[in-house]
């Protein structure tokens, strides 16, 4: 199969950040996606629907008018959430899911929730309003190996609160492991879950090919070839409750390239592309679509894109850097080949 052409497919985890930054960045998923899930950790973080409002609105400022990209807000959950703040965020229209952060588990996650039953009464909410929770699945015990902090996190807090709130509708975001794969097929309806494409193409090893490699660093971290075949096998099977979320996180060079370097791939540049080839090499393309454009806005309960964008089995030269507001970033797979490309 030379071309391919699907439905336009949505983006269900995507970090756009603020200002220049995003200027740069945001077109990049806008060529490939008629919708994304924009996540609310910015500094300060998305707390209120007024905040998701304003963020929502500083998108659309960087976009023309026929651009068909709609952002879908979210609000970062904190211990201190009214509860009415998530019945004001239904009601807005734009918010379409509250995200949880363990505190300290990734990028400005500072204001994230240091114990999930702090905010028990919270989902109770989220349950009556039919909203989503979207989960970083991790625990920051720092007694818990990091290449163990999701397995750990499906059972001490995420069965747990599947059995306490049966009617909650839950992303467990960015899967990484065997064990997360076999908990999401064996759960509920009302459990789905996200795939990066780092995870679907890059083992742990790539961490360290050749001394320590900072722009392969993410959260959750790389993990074991056994768990990157899990993963794969799930999001090429055809399972409706596994679907398209990049995770894609630009930080800039310098950022990256630290005694202290920040966790976060760039791959919007290229995200339907590399789906593309994950999905050739496990010789079923004609799953592509569900997966990027089906399943995650029949979750959501979205009506599927009308349009459509082809792509060409075409090998293309991936950047080695991309502008970043007045610095610049290393995108994912920079300076190699990507065997497909989106066709303008």
């Amino acid at each position: 199969m030379q071309t391919l052409t699907i439905t336009r497919p949505d983006d269900f985890h995507l970090h756009l950040r603020d200002g220049k930054a995003m200027t740069s960045v945001v077109m990049d998923s806008v060529r490939r996606f008629g919708r994304a899930i924009i996540m609310p950790n910015l500094n300060p973080p998305i707390i209120t629907t007024k905040q998701a409002l304003d963020y929502r609105n500083h998108i659309l400022a960087c976009l023309s008018e026929d651009s068909g990209f709609e952002p879908l807000m979210t609000l970062y959950l904190t211990e201190d959430t009214p509860a009415d703040e998530i019945i004001h965020a239904r009601k807005s229209g734009h918010v379409y899911a509250v995200k949880y952060y363990p505190a300290g588990a990734t990028t400005h996650a500072e204001s994230g929730v240091r114990n999930m039953k702090n905010v028990y009464p919270l989902l109770e909410v989220l349950v009556a309003q039919n909203m989503p929770l979207l989960v970083h699945g991790e625990v920051t015990d720092p007694e818990v190996d990091i290449f163990d902090r999701e397995r750990v996190f499906i059972d001490q807090v995420l069965a747990p609160l599947l059995d306490r709130f049966q009617g909650l509708r839950v992303v467990f975001e960015h899967i990484t492991t065997r064990q997360a794969v076999e908990f999401v097929k064996k759960g509920p309806e009302n459990l789905a879950a996200t795939i990066t494409p780092q995870h679907l193409l890059l083992n742990r090893n790539a961490l360290f090919n050749g001394g320590f490699q900072p722009h392969h660093f993410c959260l959750p971290i790389l993990k074991a070839e056994e768990h990157r075949q899990a993963v794969f096998a799930a999001a090429t099977s055809g399972h409706p409750r596994f679907f398209l979320g990049t995770d894609s996180a630009p930080h800039a060079r310098s950022e990256k390239e630290s005694a202290c370097g920040c966790a976060g791939m760039y791959s919007a540049h290229c995200a339907i592309e590399l789906y593309a080839e994950v999905f050739s090499l496990a010789g079923c393309l004609d799953r592509l679509e569900a997966f990027s454009s089906h399943h995650g806005a029949d979750f959501y309960g979205l009506p599927r894109n009308q349009g459509t964008i082809t792509l060409e089995k075409r090998s293309w030269a991936i950047p080695a850097t991309l502008t970043f507001g007045d610095k610049e970033l290393v995108p994912f797979r920079a300076g190699k080949e990507c065997q497909w490309k989106l066709k303008q």
